[in-house]
């Protein structure tokens, strides 16, 4: 059975999104990421997340940006905070600082080695030794909303799925109040998951990941990283369009709409859109879903019949 938990009702479908950002690295890419911030404000989104690097290595950005998101927009900042290669006192210095910033909305995540695929993750000698650690370790400094991951389809280090469900029963135990999921094009996969948690007890919003794809071949080198699989009927939409980006924008909002539509038909309601910082198509498939300002009677399924 699907999750059937309740939104916010905002529009007819009766579905809230949210929306993952990483801070900008230039002054380029600064320019291009507030233009994008201006643009999905308009679908009101639930929370939007920024992403902290590996041993703090975007500390100052992630920090100035959920700042400036928090006192210059309308959206609710959530700040994603890792336990890699950083004791205990400096992590709970960070979420000090996202605090005083006014940040209530941590995303709470071991995170993954800096040396990258194959290295196995170790605790700072006086870290946080995983995710639930840390989610306990937040929850004694305030009383913040905190989300985790969850892997529909394993965590590449886990042996089993039942072990990544005890580690998030784990979280949960320790103050997690929502996972989000990572990215998935297999929408059984995800509902097969959701089906365990919940018989094992885990009761907090499950929200599946959405990731718009444009080029497959990096989407694939990233779904290798995570354990995520690819259907080869999925990756054939885009056979051919290596050359043809304009084209590659079609076929993703429509297949990302028809994704969120079909979970939607088992009763999902909430969604965690990872935007690669790119407006443009995530801005599209939810004004097919129907969201944002003034959005027409878009249907997926006609979007899917042109392309």
């Amino acid at each position: 059975m699907a999750d059937t938990a309740a939104a916010a009702g905002r529009n007819d479908l009766d579905i809230e999104v949210s929306f993952e950002f990483f801070p900008p690295k230039s002054e380029d890419a600064d320019q291009m990421f507030w233009r994008t911030v201006s643009r999905l404000e308009s679908i009101r989104p639930a929370f939007v997340s920024v992403t902290y690097g590996a041993g703090g290595s975007t500390r100052e950005r992630s920090l100035d940006t959920v700042r400036k998101l928090a006192r210059t927009t309308k959206l609710k900042p959530a700040a994603h905070l890792t336990c890699v290669d950083a004791s205990k006192a400096d992590v709970n210095d960070v979420a000090r600082h996202f605090a005083e910033a006014g940040v209530k909305h941590i995303v709470a995540l071991r995170g993954d080695p800096p040396q990258g695929v194959g290295k196995k993750f170790q605790p700072h000698p006086s870290g946080y030794g995983n995710a639930a650690d840390l989610i306990g370790g937040i929850r004694s400094i305030g009383d913040f909303e905190i989300s985790v991951a969850a892997y529909p389809e394993k965590h590449p280090e886990s042996f089993t799925l039942e072990v990544d469900l005890a580690m998030l029963a784990a979280k949960v135990d320790n103050g997690a109040t929502r996972a989000l999921t990572q990215f998935f094009f297999d929408n059984s996969a995800y509902l097969r998951f959701l089906d365990r948690a919940r018989a094992r007890g885990i009761n907090i919003p499950i929200v599946p990941g959405i990731l718009p794809v444009t080029h497959i071949g990096r989407v694939k080198e990233f779904a290798f990283r995570c354990g995520a699989a690819i259907p080869s009927a999925f990756a054939r939409r885009f056979d051919g369009l290596e050359n043809d980006p304009e084209m590659a924008k079609l076929v993703a909002v429509a297949s990302a709409a028809e994704q969120v539509d079909a979970l939607r038909r088992e009763g999902v309601r909430q969604f965690h859109f990872y935007t690669l910082n790119r407006s443009d198509l995530v801005y599209a498939i939810c004004r097919v879903l129907g969201l944002g300002a003034e959005a027409g009677e878009l249907d997926p399924n006609r979007i899917q019949a042109s392309i």
